[in-house]
């Protein structure tokens, strides 16, 4: 069986669409039958090569998704043919298999635990979650990374108090998820820093209530300004830039959570000034897939979408087809999409 995939070829060059035989499912693995897949700015990253050289090139590339299951290899007992499933590179219950390998005739395409950016995907159990049928494909994609990385962060990782003070460094499908997240726990201020002006509306009706531009002006000083002087309770990073990490931990008061979510080109070091944490106890911490747990978090996100709490639909600002990958990774390099998706 043939399907359609993107494949990375080399570091900094557009990603190919090509056919590639599909294998079988092996043990602890899921053939998924993809419908809708988002694109994550990490996913982008890793293309340009912001964590190094990468060994495993020519490869398969997409972290959420979701899509309908068509066949489960030995072992697997968390999903069967039919289930209707979100895919994420959280780890969730069930086996870590090991990881497939598509054939470009002669040619080993190689591939992670999980990709999405293909028509069909061989995925790991534990990358497999069943969802419910009521939330439809492109919304579901986003369960993968974007919603659970950012809601997750607030709900899960920070826990932030109501009438508590906020700031998100980012105002991408991560950073729009952290402020709806922290709009939906009643957050007094929730100010957010991002140089795209494009992004200041949709910023504010996921529940921003101020944004900074930091080309017009010193971002630390404006969040200061709203705050009496003091910073914020709740300060969150989404972007993996050294500046914008060590403006997060400026903008936060003398006793404020800092939360780093973006990540940061392989290599680059952050610098701060210890005598906060020394004097105050400001903490610094970081948060990966916002704590989220698939099989406890993926339904609550669901349930709270279903109640119009979480919005997901409004995430997503531009959708394209499969061979339009790379103008759609243009759209996001150039600040002017919230979320795209891949649909099938």
């Amino acid at each position: 069986m043939k399907m359609k995939a993107a494949v990375l070829y080399e570091l900094n060059k557009p990603l190919v669409i090509e056919e590639l035989e599909l294998p079988e499912p092996n043990f602890g693995q899921v053939l998924v039958k993809i419908q809708a897949t988002g694109i994550c700015h990490k996913q982008i990253e890793e293309i340009q090569g912001h964590r190094g050289s990468d060994p495993f090139l020519p490869h398969t590339l997409g972290h959420e998704g979701a899509g309908v299951v068509e066949a489960i290899g030995p072992g697997v007992t968390k999903v069967k043919p039919g289930n209707y499933v979100a895919l994420s590179w959280i780890k969730g219950s069930g086996l870590q298999s090991g990881t497939p390998t598509y054939m470009k005739g002669k040619q080993k395409v190689n591939a992670g635990w999980i990709t999405t950016f293909q028509e069909f995907t061989v995925a790991s159990e534990n990358r497999i979650t069943k969802i419910s049928k009521d939330i439809k494909p492109a919304p579901a994609a986003l369960l993968g990374c974007a919603v659970s990385t950012g809601v997750g962060a607030v709900l899960n990782h920070a826990k932030i108090e109501a009438g508590s003070t906020v700031a998100v460094f980012g105002a991408g499908g991560v950073g729009l998820n952290i402020i709806q997240g922290a709009a939906l726990l009643s957050a007094l201020k929730i100010i957010v820093v991002d140089p795209a002006k494009d992004k200041e509306k949709i910023a504010k009706s996921f529940g921003a209530t101020h944004y900074i531009n930091p080309k017009e002006g010193n971002p630390i000083a404006k969040i200061k300004e709203l705050t009496d002087g003091k910073g914020v309770d709740y300060s969150f990073e989404s972007v993996g830039r050294n500046e914008t990490m060590e403006q997060a931990y400026e903008a936060a008061n003398q006793s404020g959570l800092v939360t780093l979510i973006g990540v940061p080109p392989s290599g680059k070091k952050m610098s701060i000034d210890p005598f906060d944490v020394f004097h105050s106890g400001k903490r610094l911490t970081g948060c990966l897939g916002g704590n989220t747990y698939p099989d406890r978090d993926f339904p609550r996100y669901i349930a709270l979408y279903k109640a119009g709490k979480l919005k997901i639909d409004e995430l997503i600002t531009h959708r394209y087809k499969l061979d339009r990958i790379n103008e759609a990774i243009d759209a996001i390099l150039a600040g002017r999409v919230g979320r795209a998706v891949i649909e099938f």
